[in-house]
């Protein structure tokens, strides 16, 4: 009579049970919102958009964001790839996925990068936050600053990992532009993105998006995420025939359905984008490195009047905060000291424009960069020559003579002067020759007698100057350092 009484008790379990699982479960799954959007990466022409800017939980999307950060701060020499990570507790603690770092190891950063990028590693973001900025509360706020710049407005960032926390929100748009900017901005790295395998210091570790990479046709990225608030996330790229879109999900119901949706939007893409199209990269943001930027008001009639009552942003390292005269040596001869207005040696360098940007051989640019020497210091004696000295003053010493204004800019490859130093790329030509100048400005000591030269590259104009020793360039780095100027000495080529 027991056994038989306690049937319906052990029933009822049983279709509880069956209830959670074919119920209660889905239900959950699919609880977060679907968004979805399809991006012609050539143009960044939109072909498809649902819920688009419906602000949702992005998962491990985030670590776009945190790898698009550590990229700019190795490419402007902040950390080197090489560099040695010591392990937070805090980094090490943080719940799966992970790569499985103990507090106190250390690791490179290179590996930091791939378990990030390829397994999705909680604490390897993490302890790249905190290797790029001290902490991962700074670093968000670094994150917010760059996502700003690139455009994704309705986005904001609490943590470096994408784990679900209160106002930590993007969207599918925004997502989108991210993995765009990563394509275009870094091209140099996103192979990382279709790795099936790779090898993460510690061991080896798997794509977490591998079954997309292998059954979709010209697929090679980018990033999955999942959180119980956020379902399954997927930002994904394929390229076909020239022709490359990019799609991102949010809410998908399982990995599966997640894969089978992105596949469906990414040939949506390809019928919806033409053959042609003339490629138009998007706009890469401005370096500001840690120190962000300050406000700063260009006035009418100043070195650049089209600018005359407009706010614009230069990197507050850059500011001189003090006298930059030299003291005279004790027991040197004092010679005339000319003081030239910024303003006329800025207007001076712009007249001088016709100095190189280094494309050609190196033989041809040593002689351009040359001429074009020679041309700004003419240029800028012209624009700081001063007036006539009155007659009627009487000289303090009867063998002074009348002040001569020079400008010398030395360019000399003997004495091993093969070094140089980079103060950073720039998305213009105009801009690189400006920071040049500034720096050159604040630093006489240790640049005095080296070339500024702009080099042309695919992804920006870099800031060198060059005809420096290997000490000489390591004491100007430090000592830009020491300013808060972000600089990397450059080795014989």
């Amino acid at each position: 009579m027991k056994t038989r009484g306690r049937q319906p008790i052990r029933w009822g379990l049983v279709a509880f049970a069956t209830f959670w699982m074919l119920v209660i479960v889905p239900l959950s799954a699919a609880a977060a919102p679907y968004a979805g959007l399809v991006m012609d990466a050539r143009n960044g022409k939109v072909l498809y958009a649902r819920n688009a800017d419906t602000r949702l939980h992005p998962a491990s999307l985030t670590k776009m964001m945190t790898l698009y950060v550590v990229f700019e701060a190795v490419e402007n020499g902040e950390i080197s790839l090489d560099d040695k990570v010591r392990i937070s507790k805090f980094a090490a603690s943080e719940p799966p996925s992970k790569l499985g770092l103990r507090a106190g190891q250390t690791i490179a950063l290179r590996y930091l990068i791939r378990a990030a990028a390829v397994k999705s590693a909680n604490d390897a973001a993490t302890a790249l936050a905190e290797a790029i900025e001290g902490s991962e509360a700074q670093f968000a706020r670094r994150m917010n600053r760059t996502a700003k710049a690139l455009g994704m407005t309705r986005t904001s960032f609490k943590n470096a990992h994408g784990l679900t926390e209160s106002g930590h929100l993007s969207t599918a748009r925004d997502m989108t532009i991210l993995g765009r900017h990563l394509f275009y901005d870094y091209p140099d790295y996103y192979n990382l993105f279709s790795r099936i395998t790779t090898h993460a210091g510690v061991r080896s570790v798997s794509h977490t998006n591998r079954r997309l990479l292998q059954s979709y046709s010209g697929a090679d990225g980018i990033k999955t995420g999942y959180t119980r608030a956020a379902g399954f996330n997927l930002t994904a790229s394929a390229e076909r025939g020239g022709e490359r879109i990019i799609a991102t999900v949010f809410g998908g119901n399982s990995t599966t359905s997640r894969n089978a949706k992105v596949a469906e939007l990414l040939d949506l893409g390809f019928s919806k984008a033409p053959s042609r199209v003339a490629l138009a990269r998007p706009a890469r943001p401005s370096y500001l490195g840690k120190m962000g930027s300050q406000p700063v008001m260009i006035a009418a009639g100043g070195a650049r009047p089209e600018l005359a009552g407009k706010t614009v942003r230069l990197a507050a390292a850059a500011a001189v905060r003090k006298s930059l005269r030299p003291r005279p040596r004790p027991g040197a001869e004092t010679t005339p000291v000319l003081i030239a207005d910024s303003g006329d040696i800025e207007r001076a360098l712009l007249a001088a424009q016709d100095s190189t940007v280094e494309t050609g051989t190196p033989d041809e640019t040593a002689t351009q960069t040359a001429q074009g020497s020679t041309a700004i210091a003419e240029a800028i004696n012209a624009a700081i020559r001063p007036e006539p000295r009155p007659k009627d003053i009487t000289l303090a010493s009867a063998e002074a003579t009348d002040p001569v204004a020079e400008v010398v800019t030395r360019v000399s490859t003997s004495g091993g002067r093969h070094w140089g130093v980079n103060v950073g790329r720039f998305p213009s030509e105009y801009k690189a020759r400006q920071v040049l100048l500034q720096t050159a400005l604040s630093e006489m000591a240790t640049l005095d007698g080296s070339l500024r030269k702009v080099v042309k590259r695919p992804t920006g104009f870099d800031a060198n100057f060059m005809g420096m020793t290997r000490d000489s360039a390591d004491l100007a780095c430090r000592r830009l350092q020491a300013k808060q100027v972000t600089c990397f000495m450059i080795g014989p080529s």
